[in-house]
């Protein structure tokens, strides 16, 4: 149950009222459709008045990249700050606890602060960091992946966002985007990785995290391509 609101607090856009609050304090989150959500945000993060930070989170395939790109062309994702993978057992690749989330929050901190900032830089064709790359702050970061509204990053969000679909849905997104070559992953190795590490991995924190966000996004549009395998 949420915690009672203090409405002194934070700058208010409609029914969402915006603000580094803990997470036990954010009001009743707003439900927007995909479609809408872009202009919801933008207006929720501009209301508050100079610069501010959009967290976005979701399952894998959740369309948290393409509403990022939405609002802002200074987007920093989490995939940067994941664990070089020869150096981290399979199951283990995508917990909290095995990104550089302290990194993440600090270089957070840079941006919303109007301060340029270096980041790693993570690929998928090695699966490791390959060095740094720097960031110009615009007046709205936004921050997206699996893990943005954890705790670490959480204090340096001012408006949250939580991403859902079904899973069906995002496993059919996710074989469409690999097959348009997003990750070098074969299907059979992406369908291994998406049902036994990535989806029980995020299920763990997505209650906390849902209760963390000014906005639930609805995404459940359908992707034109058929998928293969047990979700299909």
């Amino acid at each position: 149950m949420r915690a009672p609101h203090d409405a002194g607090a934070g700058a208010a856009y409609g029914d969402v009222r915006v603000g580094p609050y803990p997470a036990a304090v954010i009001p009743q989150p707003r439900i927007v459709r995909f479609e809408a959500a872009a202009d919801a945000i933008l207006a929720a993060a501009r209301a508050r008045g100079g610069r501010a930070v959009v967290g976005i989170t979701g399952a894998v395939a959740a369309g948290k990249s393409t509403l990022a790109r939405r609002i802002s062309a200074c987007v920093v994702s989490t995939d940067h700050y994941l664990p070089d993978y020869d150096r981290t057992p399979e199951h283990l690749r995508d917990l909290p606890e095995s990104s550089d989330l302290e990194r993440l929050a600090k270089d957070l901190a840079e941006l919303r602060a109007g301060r340029a900032t270096s980041i790693p830089r993570w690929t998928f064709e090695a699966h490791a960091r390959v060095g740094e790359q720097r960031v110009e702050p615009t007046e709205i970061v936004v921050v997206e992946g699996l893990h943005a509204l954890h705790a670490l990053p959480r204090a340096h969000v001012d408006v949250a966002v939580f991403v859902e679909a079904p899973q069906t849905t995002r496993w059919a997104r996710a074989v469409e985007r690999e097959r348009a070559g997003d990750r070098p992953w074969p299907i059979e190795y992406l369908e291994k990785f998406f049902h036994g590490v990535a989806e029980p991995t995020f299920a763990r924190h997505a209650e906390a995290y849902r209760d963390a966000a000014h906005f639930v996004v609805v995404n459940d549009a359908v992707p034109n391509v058929a998928a293969p395998g047990a979700c299909a």
